[in-house]
């Protein structure tokens, strides 16, 4: 059972407009709300290995970055105390990929999130995120 948590609408639009890294990368916030949120990136050229697919670490980041936006939404600065991820089917350059982040349960300060990396119907990769909230309650500041 998912315990209710005090929500700030904006708090996930925050973080990510801070989130150079992700940005850098072309990735999206298509939508978020409380527990949840969607992305979208291209993978780019840059994005691709020595096989000619998408490097895992990309489809890793794309996810993260989801989980990252879906735990974040409801306003205490929360972060990655785990994840691991699944690779199901190859992404190629010019593949749009999207991830969809949801909130599986929270408790106390902790949370479990499950995200898929799809390319339209195809599953590229299942993820799941364990997160932790901080008492600090700016990105800015050391804890």
């Amino acid at each position: 059972m998912t315990e209710a948590v005090p929500t700030d609408p904006g708090a996930a639009e925050r973080m990510f407009a801070a989130d150079t890294a992700s940005k850098a990368l072309g990735i999206e916030l298509l939508s978020h709300s409380d527990g949840h949120a969607v992305l979208r990136m291209t993978v780019a050229a840059s994005m691709v290995n020595g096989h000619g697919l998408a490097h895992g670490g990309y489809l890793f980041l794309l996810a993260d970055t989801a989980f990252a936006c879906a735990c974040n939404s409801y306003g205490p600065v929360t972060v990655a105390a785990g994840a691991d991820v699944t690779f199901v089917a190859p992404a190629r350059e010019g593949d749009v990929l999207t991830a969809t982040a949801r909130e599986v349960i929270s408790f106390g300060r902790s949370g479990i999130y499950d995200v898929s990396v799809t390319r339209g119907n195809t599953v590229i990769a299942e993820f799941r995120g364990r997160s932790r909230s901080i008492r600090n309650t700016s990105p800015k500041e050391p804890q």
